[in-house]
């Protein structure tokens, strides 16, 4: 029998067992350890790898990892991904690769990683009788045509990895018309925060800052974005689980606050009290069709069908939640596990 448990939200529930795929990386641990504190059963997948790691998990308070059981596998194998979820009420499927760069060079990876492993979720959770929630991102609705950006937003693939997000996005809604199934498709904008990857800009300013470079390379200054603090992004998918009014639907989680990239780095020098000098880095600028210059979310629908608000919006929640993102990012010990000098794409 499950146990009932009040989440984060202060709604009172049954506490699913529910299976995270993606539960190594950033937003996934997050997720993770929320979703413990609300009273879940959880399983992580964390990507098979022969050194046994289990990427940011290990990071988890001590009390938190004892309720995880954590699995080694890959989404790309149906008949792991068929074994995995059974026995589950609900799948968070955050697996997937998100380096945008690395999607010009290794396209077809990204298909048999999101793509293909996004239907052999849906296909096991089909089989097993399970809910699923589908992590989108931003990236599918390209530079904005209007802002705030809602749901009903065209759909624009301005990179490989945009594509095989909406082609994800477009299989999980269709096994819900075809075949009823309890589907969400959760769409973050810009998710940052502890332990994201320097793949993306904040921690690329910071991590330059912290390390003591006087002079940080950055790529494009003036798109925006509209950033989301990881814990808003982790209890907007939480609150999806048992959101019955979400099934067939595409919902926005966003800060409803826009910020040019130009105008972050003068937040985080404030934060730091650093005197530095930015660099346009020719080898991180996109391909000028490819940029997109302009995202910034309507999140009226996340508000209507699973009563998030974000916690950290607006300029003072982001300042706030950036505060906390630098403390992190600050601390030698975390911070020794990133290379300032790299750009990874």
């Amino acid at each position: 029998m499950r146990a009932q448990a009040e989440n984060e939200l202060g709604v009172t529930q049954m506490s699913d067992s529910v299976f995270v795929t993606g539960a190594d990386g950033f937003i996934g641990s997050h997720l993770c350890e929320h979703l413990v504190a609300a009273g879940y059963r959880i399983k992580a997948l964390a990507q098979y790898n022969s050194f046994n790691s289990i990427g940011w998990l290990k990071l988890c308070p001590p009390d938190i990892a004892a309720e995880i059981e954590v699995v080694s596998g890959d989404i790309r194998d149906s008949s792991f991904v068929e074994g995995a979820v059974r026995g589950c009420d609900c799948v968070l499927n955050l697996a997937a690769l998100i380096g945008i760069p690395y999607s010009y060079y290794a396209p077809h990876s990204y298909v048999e990683t999101n793509v293909n492993g996004v239907l052999n979720v849906l296909l096991a959770a089909r089989a097993h009788g399970a809910r699923v929630i589908q992590t989108s991102t931003s990236e599918v609705y390209g530079t904005a045509q209007y802002v705030p950006i809602d749901e009903k937003h065209p759909l624009n693939a301005q990179s490989p990895y945009a594509a095989t997000k909406i082609a994800a996005d477009q299989l999980a809604l269709s096994f819900h018309a075809s075949f009823d199934m309890p589907v969400t498709v959760v769409r973050p904008f810009n998710t940052y925060g502890p332990r994201q990857s320097v793949r993306a800009v904040i921690p690329t300013i910071i991590t330059q800052i912290a390390a003591g470079k006087k002079q940080i390379k950055l790529g494009a200054l003036t798109p925006t974005r509209d950033f989301s603090f990881v814990s808003d992004t982790a209890l907007g998918m939480m609150a999806a689980i048992n959101a019955p009014a979400a099934y067939g639907k595409v919902v926005n989680l966003g800060s409803n606050f826009e910020i040019s990239i130009a105008d972050t780095v003068d937040v985080i020098i404030d934060i730091m009290d650093a005197d530095i000098e930015v660099l346009c880095d020719e080898d991180r600028i996109r391909p000028e069709a490819s940029e997109v210059n302009r995202l910034y979310s309507d999140n009226t629908l996340a508000a209507e069908v699973l009563g998030w608000r974000p916690q950290f919006g607006g300029r003072n929640g982001f300042v706030r939640g950036m505060r906390e993102t630098v403390k992190w990012f600050s601390d030698q010990h975390n911070l020794v596990g990133y290379d300032a000098d790299a750009y990874v794409i």
